[in-house]
């Protein structure tokens, strides 16, 4: 994943905004139960960041839950860090996103963890799937909307 300035064109209004590979919303990770996942991020915005998997149970691996300050020191500009973790007794759709100042607002993405070969789904097995990522958009910059919020 390289996070990076990506200028975009929402509501009449060219903003620069931190997006993951140059997308809004970023990849989705399709992977299955059981699974290791290894992610590298590469920081090339100019802020402190950490990618957070929302949902998933860190078991002995606490150290890639993401959390700026508590679980990690945050990736600085131009640094990397690498994520692996195990997917273990989870199967469903959760999602990713930074965790750090307000950049979830534009670097976030899916996470689908599909049963194992072996297993069968927990539900209904689906007929089709779609992805639909919801957010909010702002004509001001994430992290200037967060200082407004903050300073009221």
């Amino acid at each position: 994943m390289q996070v990076k300035n990506l200028t975009v064109n929402r509501l009449c209004q060219i903003q620069v905004i931190m997006a993951v590979n140059g997308n809004l919303p970023g990849p989705t990770l399709r992977v299955k139960e059981g699974d290791t996942i290894v992610v590298h991020v590469f920081n090339k915005s100019p802020y402190n960041l950490t990618i957070h998997w929302h949902g998933i149970f860190q078991r002995l691996t606490q150290w890639a839950d993401g959390l700026q300050f508590v679980t990690q020191c945050p990736i600085r500009p131009r640094g990397n860090y690498t994520y692996t973790f195990n997917l273990t007794g989870q199967v469903g759709t959760f999602w990713w996103h930074a965790h750090s100042q307000w950049l979830r607002a534009t670097v976030h993405g899916a996470l689908i963890i599909r049963p194992r070969e072996s297993q069968k789904y927990p539900f209904v097995k689906p007929y089709r799937e779609d992805t639909i990522m919801l957010g909010e958009w702002w004509n001001a910059g994430p992290n200037d909307v967060e200082s407004v919020a903050l300073a009221t």
